[in-house]
């Protein structure tokens, strides 16, 4: 979650365990952002648990010294590069359904449709089992995930703007004046609403606005 903190928020608020008493949400503070190259000494007191490094990573600071652009074009690239590998490991699989629809189907009636059934049925199907199966044979990070499956199925430019956008905008939002932003599904749809939400939201922001990203 990327919280926007207010003005008055106390330094001591951002100790991990006093997240939950200030913002109501229980996490713990974690480097996400990258820090602005070509900092001056005196800025750096204005940015949170910074690293060394290059990027410098951080917790959040003043979105002045925080390098969103470069965090947006490196997601990018990086996206782009995983939509390849994913295009090769599913080559010759028919579009697959995402998981949110088997688990919804299983919400609206979990009885006659039990979440070990829905699990099942969207683990059948080929493109899911490429997916699955290319993981296994390629351990480690960067590959693609089958929780993602709606976002590589857009095609890669929709992917790559995905992937910007989340680097910014993480899974949520809690606004300096108490608003959560958040999806309200895991669905692509609900998803590219939450983005387009908090993208617009980050466009208000005064330099001087401080940014935090927390693990939940």
């Amino acid at each position: 979650m990327i919280v926007c903190l207010p003005d008055d928020v106390p330094q001591e608020a951002l100790a991990t365990g006093k997240l939950a008493t200030h913002f109501g949400v229980p996490g713990a503070l974690t480097a996400r952002f990258w820090a602005a190259p070509g900092l001056r000494r005196w800025q750096r007191h204005h940015l949170i648990g910074l690293r060394k490094g290059a990027p410098a990573l951080c917790a959040g600071g003043r979105v002045d010294l925080l390098d969103l652009v470069g965090m947006r074009h490196a997601a990018a690239v990086g996206a782009g590069i995983r939509h390849q590998i994913w295009q090769q490991a599913v080559h010759g699989t028919r579009p697959a359904t995402g998981w949110p629809a088997f688990e919804a189907r299983h919400l609206a009636n979990p009885d006659r449709y039990p979440h070990g059934s829905a699990a099942a049925d969207f683990h059948a199907q080929p493109r899911v089992q490429a997916m699955r199966l290319h993981a296994a044979a390629n351990p480690g990070p960067g590959q693609p995930g089958i929780g993602e499956l709606e976002m590589y199925q857009a095609g890669p430019l929709a992917y790559q703007h995905y992937s910007a956008a989340t680097a910014v905008v993480g899974d949520a939002m809690l606004t300096a004046d108490g608003r959560e932003l958040a999806p309200t599904s895991d669905a692509l749809a609900d998803r590219t609403t939450y983005i387009e939400q908090a993208l617009r939201h980050l466009t208000t922001l005064a330099p001087d606005q401080r940014l935090i990203a927390v693990a939940l």
